[in-house]
C-alpha cells in the first residue's frame, strides 16, 4: 500500500536549520532539537509511518544541500541530529500509545471478568478486542508454578501456538492474577482444548480448568468463575487431572450448596474416626484411596504403599468406629459423600 503524502507541517523549519548549520558548522540548539521531537510526536499521533517521514526529511535535505563542498560534513551531521531527534519524539509517542492501549485492554479485561461495567457498553468495547459478546463464550484458565504477566515468554509462546494453529478466530488471550486466560466463542471447543494442551506444557505441568459456554455479555464472567472454582476444587480434592472441565465437576457445588448440612454429615459420619490412634487423618486417607480406586482393595493398598492385609485392617477399624461398612453398597454412598465433604471443608484440619 502506498504511503500517504507527508504534510509540510512535519518538516517545518527543517530546511532553514540545515542551511544555517551547514553554513556555520554549529550543532543544533536545544530549542531546535525540542522542536524536532515535538514534530515527531505529532506525526506519530497523526498515524504517519516513520519510514515515509525519514524519506521526506532526506528529500528536504537534498533540496537544501549546500553548494559549498566544505559544508557537506556539517550538513550531514545536522541531518543526523534532525532525524535522530525527530525519531526520538516519534518513538516517545508510540510508547505512550502502547501504554494507553495496554491500560485500555487491562481495564476492559477487569470489567469483563468482574462484570463492573454496563453490559451494553461492555459489548461495544469488546469488538475492539476481537470479541462479540452477543455469542456464547467459554473461558479456560491455566495456573502454573509461578505468576505470569502478558509480556512474559510463557503467555507469548502459548499465544503464538494458538495463532499458528487457528489464526485470528475472535479469541482473546490474556493474564489475570498471575494466571493465563483464553476466552473463545462457546462453539470453538477445539481452541480451548489446544490452549489447555499448550498451557499445560508451557507452565511445566500446570493445571488448566475450562468453564462451560455461557451466553450473552455476562457469560464470560460466569464461565471464568466456573473455571476458577474448578481449580479451587481440584486443589482441595487433590485431583490429578491436568485439564478439568467445570461441566464434569457440577456435583461438587451441589454437595456444598448447603454447607451446614454437609458439615453435619461429615461430623456425624466421620467424627468417630477422631478417636482412632493417630487421629482421623490416616483413616480418612484410607477411605479416599479406597473410593478413588473404585473400591478395589489391592489398588487402594498400592496407592497408600500398604499391604492388602494392612488396608483390610484399616477398613475394619473404620467400620467398627463409624458403624458403616465401606464395602457395603448400602453404606458406601453415605461414606463417600462424607469423605468428599470432608475434603471440601478441610476437615479435620478445620473444626466444623
Amino acid at each position: 500500500m502506498a504511503e500517504r503524502e507527508i504534510p509540510e507541517q512535519y518538516l517545518e523549519g527543517c530546511a532553514q536549520i540545515l542551511a544555517e548549520v551547514s553554513a556555520t558548522g554549529r550543532r543544533l540548539t536545544r530549542e531546535e532539537l525540542t522542536s524536532r521531537r515535538d514534530l515527531g510526536e505529532r506525526a506519530a499521533d497523526a498515524g504517519h509511518g516513520l519510514r515515509a517521514l525519514v524519506s521526506a526529511h532526506l528529500t528536504a535535505a537534498r533540496a537544501a544541500w549546500p553548494a559549498t563542498p566544505g559544508s557537506a560534513d556539517s550538513a550531514l551531521a545536522a541531518i543526523h541530529q534532525v532525524i535522530d531527534a525527530f525519531a526520538e519524539g516519534y518513538e516517545r509517542a508510540q510508547r505512550h500509545a502502547v501504554r494507553q492501549e495496554e491500560a485500555a485492554r487491562r481495564e476492559f479485561i477487569d470489567d469483563l471478568l468482574y462484570g463492573r461495567s454496563d453490559l451494553g457498553r461492555l459489548a461495544e468495547r469488546a469488538e475492539r478486542f476481537g470479541l462479540r459478546l452477543s455469542q456464547a463464550h467459554a473461558v479456560a484458565v491455566a495456573q502454573g508454578p509461578t505468576a505470569y504477566d502478558e509480556g512474559d515468554p510463557v503467555p507469548r509462546g502459548v499465544e503464538q501456538a494458538l495463532l499458528a494453529r487457528f489464526g485470528n478466530r475472535d479469541v482473546l488471550l490474556t493474564t489475570k492474577d498471575g494466571r493465563l486466560l483464553c476466552i473463545a466463542p462457546g462453539h470453538q471447543d477445539e481452541v480451548l482444548t489446544h490452549f489447555a494442551k499448550q498451557a499445560h506444557a508451557a507452565t511445566d505441568g500446570g493445571r488448566v480448568a475450562i468453564g462451560r459456554p455461557q451466553p450473552g455479555p455476562g457469560g464470560v464472567v460466569h464461565s471464568y468463575e466456573e473455571a476458577l472454582n474448578a481449580l479451587e476444587l481440584a486443589e482441595r480434592l487433590e485431583l490429578e487431572d491436568p485439564v478439568l472441565r467445570a461441566a464434569d465437576l457440577l456435583v461438587y457445588p451441589v454437595l456444598t450448596r448447603d454447607r451446614q448440612a454437609m458439615a453435619d454429615l461429615v461430623v456425624s459420619t466421620l467424627g468417630p474416626l477422631t478417636a482412632a490412634r493417630g487421629g482421623a487423618e490416616p483413616l480418612l486417607d484410607t477411605l479416599t484411596a479406597y473410593f478413588d480406586s473404585g473400591c478395589v482393595a489391592a489398588e487402594a493398598a498400592r496407592r497408600l504403599s500398604l499391604s492388602v492385609r494392612a488396608l483390610t485392617y484399616r477398613l475394619e477399624r473404620i467400620q467398627k468406629l463409624t458403624g458403616a461398612n465401606p464395602a457395603d453398597p448400602a453404606h458406601r454412598y453415605m461414606l463417600q459423600t462424607a469423605v468428599i465433604g470432608a475434603r471440601l471443608l478441610d476437615w479435620p484440619a478445620k473444626e466444623l
